[in-house]
């Protein structure tokens, strides 16, 4: 066997790679099952689909793929900073939003250099600080909330980078806007504050983000933001993120060339284009929130009330849990990996989706 591997730096050879949601056609394969009747309530992904303006947009790009997309994503370019309110020259397009969170890591960090990050926040922010060779500092959740207070004493004079989800995954917690902006008048000029805001168009008018009103006010403010969710882009990965130009300037030289493709491009404008269908997804999604609570209400299990398209619910004997739910045709997710062993996250689905779910998860628990 090749010794090769250990040439690469150990931070790289300690990371544990991310996991996804298991997807349907694993599934189907491991327990012999049909994929028609499985159903994905793992990965956080829109029940309705895709908006059919972008499914037209696909149509016709799909023409397109001999060429190159756009580089620069000019048109793109365009379509968010008139949506949002932004020169074009603070917009930075990754394949994925967490494209974004990798940009800025290779850019900002490096050996020697400290991330703040909470306990029960999303993956990606230790794997992207760990592979640049960079020091996470993990602070304790509060009611698995980000304790802001808690971020603020773990600033040494090599933090570098922040990072907040807002609402924040798998807990679907969410931070107050007039907190959050305190909390950023406080951090020094010299460090960055990622803001990512994946779940923003799942939150009612009162509690969506202004954030992208404080760029002129915070320069070291950099705001994520995707498609993957209430736009259901998720596998055409595209994501964007919005920052003063001198740090968009800087995270362009580390961007891969042609790293969003012309069919998602092409997609995500149309998608930007169709608020009559992220208006249908939040109102499924609501709906959605409703059924799941009321449900695990009956069952009499503790969930943790969420401001996002899923909930993470506690239960006894997860993993054993989780199992059934697979030999069921059920894909949730299991999240221990963010010291969760006894919670399982579930996505909300259709009405019928989220009815089978409760269904079968009744029958588990009964037996």
């Amino acid at each position: 066997m090749s010794n090769l591997a250990q040439l690469a730096p150990d931070y790289i050879r300690a990371i544990a790679p991310y996991q996804g949601g298991k997807p349907i056609a694993e599934l189907a394969r491991e327990m012999g099952l049909n994929e028609a009747d499985i159903i994905k309530l793992a990965s956080n992904e829109n029940p309705l689909g895709i908006s059919p303006k972008a499914q037209m947009a696909i149509d016709e790009a799909v023409h397109t793929i001999a060429r190159y997309p756009d580089g620069n994503s000019f048109e793109l370019r365009k379509a968010v900073s008139e949506k949002f309110g932004v020169a074009h020259n603070q917009i930075v397009f990754g394949n994925g939003s967490n494209d974004i969170l990798e940009l800025v890591a290779r850019a900002f960090l490096h050996v020697g250099c400290e991330a703040i990050y909470s306990q029960h926040a999303f993956a990606v922010y230790p794997l992207v600080t760990q592979a640049v060779g960079a020091a996470g500092v993990v602070v304790t959740a509060k009611n698995y909330c980000h304790d802001l207070d808690g971020f603020l004493k773990a600033i040494t004079p090599k933090t570098r980078l922040i990072f907040i989800a807002n609402p924040n995954n798998p807990t679907g917690t969410l931070i107050a806007k007039d907190g959050l902006k305190a909390f950023l008048k406080q951090i020094p000029a010299h460090i960055l504050v990622v803001l990512d805001e994946a779940y923003d168009e799942y939150l009612s008018l009162a509690h969506q983000s202004e954030a992208i009103g404080w760029l002129s006010e915070f320069d070291n403010l950099i705001i994520s933001r995707t498609f993957s969710k209430a736009y259901g882009l998720a596998g055409l990965r595209i994501g964007f993120g919005l920052m003063q130009a001198d740090v968009a300037d800087v995270l362009n030289r580390v961007r891969q060339p042609f790293n969003v493709n012309s069919i998602a491009q092409a997609a995500a404008i149309a998608s930007l284009a169709d608020d009559d269908f992220v208006a249908r997804s939040y109102a499924a999604n609501q709906a959605g929130m409703v059924q799941l609570t009321q449900g695990f209400k009956q069952l009499g299990l503790e969930y943790i009330p969420s401001f996002a398209n899923f909930v993470s619910f506690k239960v006894a004997n997860a993993a054993q849990v989780n199992q059934q739910l697979l030999k069921n045709g059920v894909i949730v997710r299991p999240i221990a990996n963010y010291e969760m062993p006894e919670y399982l996250r579930v996505s909300i689905g259709l009405f019928s989706e989220n009815a089978r779910f409760l269904e079968v998860l009744e029958k588990i628990l009964s037996e």
